[in-house]
Protein backbone atom coordinates (compact mmCIF):
# COMPACT_ATOMS: atom_id res chain seq x y z
CA UNK A 1 0.00 0.00 0.00
CA UNK A 2 1.06 3.17 -0.68
CA UNK A 3 0.89 5.63 2.53
CA UNK A 4 -0.31 9.31 1.66
CA UNK A 5 -0.52 12.30 3.51
CA UNK A 6 -3.11 15.01 2.41
CA UNK A 7 -1.74 18.66 3.21
CA UNK A 8 -4.75 21.53 2.07
CA UNK A 9 -6.61 24.25 3.92
CA UNK A 10 -10.09 23.64 2.53
CA UNK A 11 -12.05 20.87 3.68
CA UNK A 12 -14.04 20.17 0.67
CA UNK A 13 -11.13 20.06 -1.89
CA UNK A 14 -8.93 17.51 1.42
CA UNK A 15 -12.09 15.45 1.62
CA UNK A 16 -12.50 14.66 -1.95
CA UNK A 17 -8.34 13.91 -2.72
CA UNK A 18 -9.09 12.26 0.43
CA UNK A 19 -12.04 10.25 -0.81
CA UNK A 20 -10.11 9.79 -4.50
CA UNK A 21 -7.31 7.79 -2.86
CA UNK A 22 -8.97 5.61 -0.70
CA UNK A 23 -11.11 4.20 -3.44
CA UNK A 24 -7.90 3.16 -4.91
CA UNK A 25 -7.03 -0.69 -4.14
CA UNK A 26 -3.38 0.30 -3.32
CA UNK A 27 -3.46 3.06 -1.91
CA UNK A 28 -4.22 4.87 2.14
CA UNK A 29 -4.24 8.16 3.59
CA UNK A 30 -2.65 7.77 6.51
CA UNK A 31 -3.51 11.52 8.17
CA UNK A 32 -4.44 15.18 6.80
CA UNK A 33 -3.61 18.65 7.31
CA UNK A 34 -5.09 21.86 6.90
CA UNK A 35 -1.77 24.26 6.98
CA UNK A 36 2.07 23.50 6.53
CA UNK A 37 3.35 23.43 10.00
CA UNK A 38 0.59 20.70 10.32
CA UNK A 39 2.07 19.05 7.23
CA UNK A 40 5.26 19.07 8.38
CA UNK A 41 4.45 17.66 11.92
CA UNK A 42 2.37 14.91 10.42
CA UNK A 43 5.18 13.78 7.92
CA UNK A 44 7.82 13.55 10.71
CA UNK A 45 5.35 11.38 13.00
CA UNK A 46 3.41 9.08 10.37
CA UNK A 47 5.90 8.41 7.65
CA UNK A 48 3.64 8.38 4.50
CA UNK A 49 5.33 7.60 1.23
CA UNK A 50 3.63 10.78 -0.10
CA UNK A 51 2.75 13.97 0.24
CA UNK A 52 0.16 15.64 -0.97
CA UNK A 53 1.20 19.01 -0.70
CA UNK A 54 -1.39 22.08 -1.37
CA UNK A 55 0.95 25.60 -2.19
CA UNK A 56 -1.01 27.94 -0.56
CA UNK A 57 -1.87 27.41 2.70
CA UNK A 58 -2.20 29.71 5.90
CA UNK A 59 1.17 30.21 8.24
CA UNK A 60 3.87 28.10 6.29
CA UNK A 61 2.99 27.25 2.92
CA UNK A 62 3.43 24.55 0.83
CA UNK A 63 6.51 25.64 -0.37
CA UNK A 64 8.32 26.17 2.62
CA UNK A 65 6.74 22.91 4.41
CA UNK A 66 8.45 20.55 1.42
CA UNK A 67 11.55 22.41 2.16
CA UNK A 68 11.17 21.28 6.00
CA UNK A 69 9.89 17.63 4.65
CA UNK A 70 12.67 17.64 2.25
CA UNK A 71 15.34 18.23 5.05
CA UNK A 72 14.16 16.09 7.63
CA UNK A 73 13.86 13.19 5.03
CA UNK A 74 15.53 13.52 2.16
CA UNK A 75 13.27 10.06 0.46
CA UNK A 76 10.02 11.39 1.71
CA UNK A 77 8.24 12.56 -1.90
CA UNK A 78 6.40 15.13 -1.81
CA UNK A 79 3.36 16.02 -5.19
CA UNK A 80 2.25 19.98 -5.47
CA UNK A 81 -1.38 19.85 -5.91
CA UNK A 82 -2.36 23.89 -6.21
CA UNK A 83 -4.89 25.84 -8.91
CA UNK A 84 -2.51 27.76 -9.84
CA UNK A 85 -0.18 26.66 -12.78
CA UNK A 86 2.05 29.76 -12.67
CA UNK A 87 5.66 29.09 -13.85
CA UNK A 88 6.77 30.59 -10.47
CA UNK A 89 5.36 28.11 -8.44
CA UNK A 90 6.25 25.27 -10.67
CA UNK A 91 10.01 26.47 -10.35
CA UNK A 92 10.09 27.29 -6.37
CA UNK A 93 8.43 23.94 -5.90
CA UNK A 94 10.71 21.87 -7.20
CA UNK A 95 14.31 23.69 -5.95
CA UNK A 96 12.22 23.34 -2.53
CA UNK A 97 12.52 19.04 -3.00
CA UNK A 98 9.43 18.46 -4.59
CA UNK A 99 8.76 15.90 -6.59
CA UNK A 100 5.89 16.86 -9.41
CA UNK A 101 3.92 19.48 -9.53
CA UNK A 102 -0.17 19.20 -10.05
CA UNK A 103 -3.12 21.07 -11.23
CA UNK A 104 -6.03 20.58 -8.73
CA UNK A 105 -8.15 20.15 -11.65
CA UNK A 106 -6.40 17.71 -13.09
CA UNK A 107 -8.51 14.22 -13.59
CA UNK A 108 -8.76 11.96 -11.65
CA UNK A 109 -6.68 9.54 -13.44
CA UNK A 110 -4.23 12.01 -13.65
CA UNK A 111 -4.65 12.50 -9.83
CA UNK A 112 -3.80 8.87 -9.10
CA UNK A 113 -1.02 7.99 -11.65
CA UNK A 114 0.75 10.50 -10.56
CA UNK A 115 0.64 9.44 -7.39
CA UNK A 116 1.94 5.79 -7.89
CA UNK A 117 4.72 7.56 -10.02
CA UNK A 118 6.11 9.62 -7.25
CA UNK A 119 6.00 6.57 -5.14
CA UNK A 120 8.02 5.20 -7.94
CA UNK A 121 10.90 7.49 -7.59
CA UNK A 122 9.67 9.34 -11.00
CA UNK A 123 9.72 12.94 -11.17
CA UNK A 124 5.57 14.01 -11.84
CA UNK A 125 5.57 16.64 -14.57
CA UNK A 126 3.21 17.09 -17.50
CA UNK A 127 4.29 17.62 -20.50
CA UNK A 128 3.31 21.26 -20.53
CA UNK A 129 4.39 22.35 -17.43
CA UNK A 130 7.63 20.98 -18.47
CA UNK A 131 7.84 23.14 -21.47
CA UNK A 132 6.78 25.85 -19.64
CA UNK A 133 9.84 25.21 -17.22
CA UNK A 134 12.31 24.56 -19.34
CA UNK A 135 11.61 27.47 -21.61
CA UNK A 136 11.93 29.79 -18.04
CA UNK A 137 15.18 28.21 -17.74
CA UNK A 138 16.24 28.25 -20.89
CA UNK A 139 15.90 32.26 -21.07
CA UNK A 140 17.89 32.44 -18.08
CA UNK A 141 21.78 32.23 -17.80
CA UNK A 142 23.37 29.36 -17.75
CA UNK A 143 26.14 27.05 -18.45
CA UNK A 144 26.42 25.82 -21.82
CA UNK A 145 25.51 22.30 -23.23
CA UNK A 146 28.90 20.09 -23.33
CA UNK A 147 31.20 20.85 -26.62
CA UNK A 148 31.79 17.70 -27.46
CA UNK A 149 28.86 16.15 -30.06
CA UNK A 150 26.36 14.17 -28.04
CA UNK A 151 27.55 10.87 -29.81
CA UNK A 152 30.60 11.06 -28.54
CA UNK A 153 28.81 11.29 -24.53
CA UNK A 154 25.70 9.41 -24.65
CA UNK A 155 24.64 6.10 -26.57
CA UNK A 156 22.18 6.52 -29.50
CA UNK A 157 19.34 4.55 -26.59
CA UNK A 158 20.36 7.08 -24.10
CA UNK A 159 20.18 9.94 -26.44
CA UNK A 160 16.22 8.79 -27.60
CA UNK A 161 15.82 8.58 -23.78
CA UNK A 162 17.26 11.91 -23.51
CA UNK A 163 14.55 13.04 -26.08
CA UNK A 164 11.62 11.70 -24.35
CA UNK A 165 12.85 13.21 -20.97
CA UNK A 166 12.78 16.48 -22.55
CA UNK A 167 8.85 15.63 -23.95
CA UNK A 168 8.22 15.64 -20.37
CA UNK A 169 7.41 11.58 -20.33
CA UNK A 170 7.62 9.28 -16.89
CA UNK A 171 9.77 6.63 -16.86
CA UNK A 172 6.73 4.57 -17.22
CA UNK A 173 5.94 6.26 -20.19
CA UNK A 174 9.12 6.13 -21.83
CA UNK A 175 9.50 2.15 -21.05
CA UNK A 176 6.12 1.63 -22.67
CA UNK A 177 7.73 3.49 -25.91
CA UNK A 178 10.80 2.16 -25.98
CA UNK A 179 9.45 -1.37 -25.09
CA UNK A 180 11.16 -1.67 -21.69
CA UNK A 181 10.58 -2.48 -18.61
CA UNK A 182 10.32 0.38 -15.81
CA UNK A 183 13.69 -0.61 -14.28
CA UNK A 184 15.97 -1.00 -17.18
CA UNK A 185 14.52 2.59 -17.78
CA UNK A 186 16.05 3.63 -14.34
CA UNK A 187 19.04 2.15 -15.15
CA UNK A 188 19.78 4.31 -18.40
CA UNK A 189 18.25 7.19 -16.55
CA UNK A 190 20.88 6.88 -13.72
CA UNK A 191 24.02 6.31 -16.24
CA UNK A 192 22.80 9.69 -18.57
CA UNK A 193 23.25 11.32 -15.03
CA UNK A 194 26.59 10.33 -13.77
CA UNK A 195 27.78 10.47 -17.58
CA UNK A 196 26.34 14.49 -17.90
CA UNK A 197 27.15 15.06 -13.96
CA UNK A 198 23.56 16.00 -13.78
CA UNK A 199 21.35 15.61 -10.16
CA UNK A 200 17.87 15.33 -11.86
CA UNK A 201 15.41 15.39 -15.09
CA UNK A 202 14.71 18.96 -15.73
CA UNK A 203 18.28 19.74 -15.71
CA UNK A 204 18.94 16.42 -18.07
CA UNK A 205 15.60 18.45 -20.65
CA UNK A 206 17.11 21.81 -20.36
CA UNK A 207 20.44 20.21 -21.30
CA UNK A 208 18.61 18.42 -24.58
CA UNK A 209 17.23 22.05 -25.46
CA UNK A 210 20.35 23.78 -25.19
CA UNK A 211 22.52 21.26 -27.01
CA UNK A 212 19.79 20.59 -29.80
CA UNK A 213 19.05 17.20 -29.05
CA UNK A 214 15.85 17.54 -27.93
CA UNK A 215 13.02 17.40 -30.61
Amino acid sequence: MIRILVADDQPLVRAGIVATIDAQDDMEVVGEAEDGNGAIDSAGRLAPDVVLMDIRMPGVDGIEATRAVRERDPDRRVLILTTFDADDHVYAALRAGACGFLVKDAPVEELVAAVRAAARGDAVLSPAITARVVEQLLAAPGPAAPSLPSGEILTPREIELVRLVADGLSNLEIGERLHLSEPTIKTHMGHVLAKLEMRDRLQVAVWAHRSGIAR
